[in-house]
Parts: C-alpha cells; structure tokens; sequence
C-alpha cells in the first residue's frame, strides 16, 4: 500500500518541529504587537508634537531679551488684533 516515499522520515520531523516553533513564535509577536499598538500612551500616538504659538514664541523671545517691553507690548496688541477680527 504505502511506499517508503510517503512517510515523513527524520527530516520532515525535523522541519515540521522548526515549523511549529516558528509559527508558535509569529502569532504570540503578533499578539503582543497588537497589544502594544492598543494601549500605548497618548503621547507616542501623536507623530508630531504641536508647534508653539505666535504668543508663546514672542512671550520667549521677551524673556530672553530679544526684544523691549514696549516691542512686546506692541507686538502682541498685533497678534491679538488679528486674530479677533
């Protein structure tokens, strides 16, 4: 009935093994990718951090003294000038 060609032989145990083990080791790397990607934190979900604003960057540039009180003074009337109307 059967030959000797149709029986798995060292080899094919062998292989089925490594098999297993590699299959075994892909779907518990999936789950706990899957896992990682579901509860990260908000933070490492956003790509890019948000650009300060026209304010925040004057306010610094005031601190470190790049500009007067009255420039600043001046400046941010600008700003919120333009942004109400």
């Amino acid at each position: 009935m059967y030959w000797y060609d149709h029986d798995v032989s060292g080899w094919g145990y062998v292989w089925m093994g490594f098999g297993m083990v590699l299959f075994w080791a892909l779907l518990i790397a999936g789950f706990v990718l899957a896992l990682r990607y579901l509860f990260r934190v908000d933070n490492e979900r956003r790509a890019h951090p948000v650009p300060p604003g026209a304010e925040h960057v004057l306010a610094e540039r005031f601190a470190r003294g790049e500009i007067d009180a009255k420039e600043y003074a001046d400046r941010l009337a600008v700003l919120r000038s333009a942004t109400t109307g």
